[in-house]
């Protein structure tokens, strides 16, 4: 009597995103729809040099501007200028760390050294202007040669620039390299980029003489509280961190910046609502930067192709300070530059090299992006020099299904995130389900052969993504008077439409309909604790927490009813929204909850996920311009379980366009002095939706998780991961017959029609 009716069938359902329905009709709310009585606007004085000493900061003209109420420099804080937190902290990088505000030295263009209040944004960005910064110039670390070279330290009492190095190490690389039948060693470049979320960051900070409000959070709102009030020197239950809808994330968006404590700081001296929104410039010189990585690297295989072992040094261009998460692609590019390849002997070295240019963070795939095109590319070298099938080299090491769960090389020192392992599948499914569904033996007919003026290519990588990191995640469901289910979730919107996949796991755990269910996300007020949404991580620790949740609700409710019905719980009935005894009698879940019944939920786990798959293409390469179309892209991952097959097809889509922009355009130069050469989308060049027709995505459940109760896989960034590797391998096949062979990105139309007047001249 006690067993649930039949389970829905919501998990695994191609259901339309509930929140699309207000986004089109323009009901959305953003943090700059916000406007509070008596608020003032900031506007922050940044850097114009990328080092130096001030000297001082006049801000007499500014302060008696019309409708500036207050202008606050690092004086106005206090001798101790407090620095941001690191969400792994590690001896070695504390002395990296950045300051709220600059008060002696600037490390890069862009740092703040004074902030403006005023009645309107436009007063306030004007005052900002009035405002005289006199900077001394300081020699300028400018690449990582500059910052290795370590002429000029970026800070005093460190004997380098390297902020920490990341070793990721297994088995004896020295004896496999020793009488390795073939090595290859060779240089790689990613070059500098960011996420670029449509909705730049923006904060609405509001002290009430008790309580401090931060509307405007994304991703960490649960560790953006507890390092603000640490900060403020407030208890943690007097900070609240509110979750407004978000125009993208992608890793950047909602980390711990200068702004949220000047913003705070600002709110809670003068008493008023203090409304920051950057502008468009101000977003490329401030948010977290990503991607740039040199790679130093070396292959030894067996004569038949199969991979000995992988040695070498990365070297990441971090920027000037080590910012909350700035080190994860470091240590991601060392673990996972192997991929997902048997490689029995590894020794990566990824160091993370301050320069003065913005800090780092995190995009979409980090670390992994770049470990890819590197390895995919030493691949495919290698299996040239070998006389060996591009396919058949990567097939033949590939793991399987008896492999799992797989170890891959640890990190040493230990990071502290465990033993990294691959938890299920066959990664040579996914590869030949592809290389079929491709048509790849039919279109190698084209490959390297010039056709109506263009050379055509095909080229194939594989990944692995890494998702659910941990190592928990809460979530809490109360029933309503009307009987219907709010569920509470420490994951935070970012795009991906939580709101509807977090609805369907509901429901299903619960057995009502998906209309008796509300999701309610990543505001402080909700939970006692959360985590956020990043790594890949909502669906496999958010969903798993919800689990756990409706569980304790079904008990909660037969106890209830158990007790106001007088029958013994095992011998309830739960149907949809009531509670039936044997005789008949039943109860409502409104009329047991009495609009009081809320339990929680938590999931704890520090076993990754693991998505895995490949992605083949062909490309067609105008040499007269460089320009590289792409022909054909088909992407095949295993996810482990699909909750909802049509967000996920979008995220795997979304992030393969994210990587074409990351190929073909996306970069974020610096001159010599540490001057961003990009101001505004005139420079830097993000893909449009009509940019890339010709991508398809075949996404397979084979291998469920055993990590996690949904056996879900995290897979918001596999999509992008493998993009960078498949077109540069297809674009040196097409320009085999001119020796090309792309070593870095981005392939823009002039690096590629440099490529192929250089190869033009050495075949002369």
């Amino acid at each position: 009597m006690g067993e649930l009716p039949r389970p829905n069938t919501y998990v695994g359902a191609p259901i339309e995103r509930i929140e699309d329905l207000r986004f089109l009709r323009g009901c959305g709310c953003y943090l700059d729809d916000l406007s509070r009585p008596g608020q003032w606007h900031a506007s922050f004085v940044r850097s114009p040099l990328a080092h130096g000493a001030i000297q001082y900061i006049d801000t007499s003209a500014a302060r008696a501007m019309r409708g500036v109420r207050a202008v606050i420099t690092g004086n106005d804080i206090g001798p101790a200028i407090p620095t941001i937190p690191f969400r792994r902290p590690n001896p070695t990088i504390a002395p990296y760390a950045q300051p709220v505000i600059a008060t002696k030295i600037v490390r890069y263009v862009g740092e703040p050294v004074a902030m403006v209040l005023a009645d309107e944004p436009a007063l306030a960005e004007d005052a900002a202007l009035a405002i005289e910064v006199d900077i001394a110039p300081l020699p300028v670390v400018a690449d990582r040669h500059s910052s290795v070279a370590g002429k000029t330290l970026l800070f005093p009492g460190t004997a380098t620039n390297c902020a920490t190095t990341f070793t990721a190490a297994s088995g004896d690389v020295e004896t496999a390299f020793r009488d390795a039948p073939y090595r290859r060693r060779e240089s790689f470049r990613v070059q500098r980029q960011t996420a670029f979320p449509m909705e730049t960051r923006g904060l609405l900070a509001e002290w009430d003489g008790e309580r401090l409000t931060m509307s405007g959070a994304a991703k960490l709102p649960f560790f953006n509280r507890r390092v603000l009030a640490a900060m403020m020197g407030l208890p943690e239950t007097a900070v609240d961190y509110i979750e407004y809808d978000v125009g993208g994330g992608f890793g950047a968006r909602g980390e711990f910046y200068p702004e949220d404590f000047l913003c705070a700081f600002a709110a809670r001296r003068y008493g008023r609502p203090i409304k920051w929104v950057e502008d468009r410039r101000e977003h490329f010189m401030t948010i977290a930067h990503a991607r740039e990585a040199e790679a130093e690297v070396e292959i030894a295989l067996e004569r038949d192709g199969t991979i000995r072992g992988i040695r070498g040094d990365i070297f990441v261009d971090i920027g000037a300070y080590v910012r909350p998460n700035g080190t994860t692609p470091v240590r991601n590019v060392a673990q996972f530059l192997t991929g997902p390849y048997r490689v029995p002997h590894v020794e990566l070295h990824a160091h993370a090299m301050v320069s003065n240019k913005t800090p780092m963070g995190t995009f979409r795939g980090p670390g992994r992006f770049e470990g890819a095109f590197f390895c995919e590319r030493l691949l495919d070298l290698a299996a040239r020099d070998l006389g060996l099938d591009r396919l058949e080299i990567r097939r033949r090491n590939l793991l399987t299904a008896a492999e799992m769960p797989y170890r891959i090389a640890p990190i040493v020192p230990d990071d502290g995130l465990g033993k990294t392992q691959c938890d299920s599948g066959d990664y040579t499914r996914t590869f030949d389900r592809c290389i079929a569904e491709f048509g790849w033996a039919g279109k190698m007919r084209l490959n390297g052969r010039l056709i109506d003026g263009r050379y055509h290519g095909l080229g194939v990588a594989c990944f692995i993504e890494g998702g659910g990191s941990g190592p928990r995640e809460h979530a809490r469901m109360a029933v309503e008077t009307d009987g219907t289910v709010s569920v509470y979730v420490g994951s935070s919107a970012v795009g991906q439409g939580i709101e509807t996949v977090m609805a369907q796991i509901a429901a299903d755990a619960l057995r009502v309909p998906m209309s008796r269910v509300k999701v309610l996300h990543a505001s402080t007020t909700f939970l006692r604790d959360g985590v956020g949404s990043f790594g890949s991580r909502a669906t496999v620790m958010g969903g798993s927490a919800i689990v756990d949740a409706a569980s304790e609700l079904i008990a909660a409710l037969r106890a209830a009813a158990a007790a106001r019905l007088d029958v013994p719980p095992q011998d309830l009935r739960l149907g949809d929204g009531i509670v039936e005894a044997g005789d008949g009698r039943s109860m409502t879940w409104a009329e047991l909850a009495g609009g009081k019944l809320s339990v929680e939920g938590i999931f704890e786990s520090s076993r990754a996920t693991y998505t895995y798959g490949t992605a083949a293409v062909h490309v067609a390469v105008d040499p007269a311009t460089g320009h590289v179309e792409i022909v054909d892209y088909l992407a095949v991952d295993d996810v482990g379980r699909i909750v909802n097959p049509l967000t996920l097809h979008g995220q795997v889509i979304g992030a393969a366009v994210q990587g074409c922009g990351t190929v073909f355009g996306e970069c974020l130069a610096y001159d010599a002095e540490g001057q961003l050469l990009v101001a505004s989308l005139a420079d830097y060049l993000v893909p449009l939706a009509t940019d890339y027709p010709n991508l398809r995505v075949v996404t397979l459940q084979e291998y469920p998780s055993p990590n996690n109760p949904l056996g879900v896989k995290g897979a918001g960034e596999g999509g992008i991961i493998p993009v960078g590797g498949a077109i540069a391998n297809a674009v040196a096949a097409a320009l085999s017959e001119l020796k090309v062979e792309p070593r870095e990105l981005p392939l823009s139309p002039p690096a590629v029609w440099r490529m192929i007047k250089e190869g033009r001249a050495d075949a002369l």
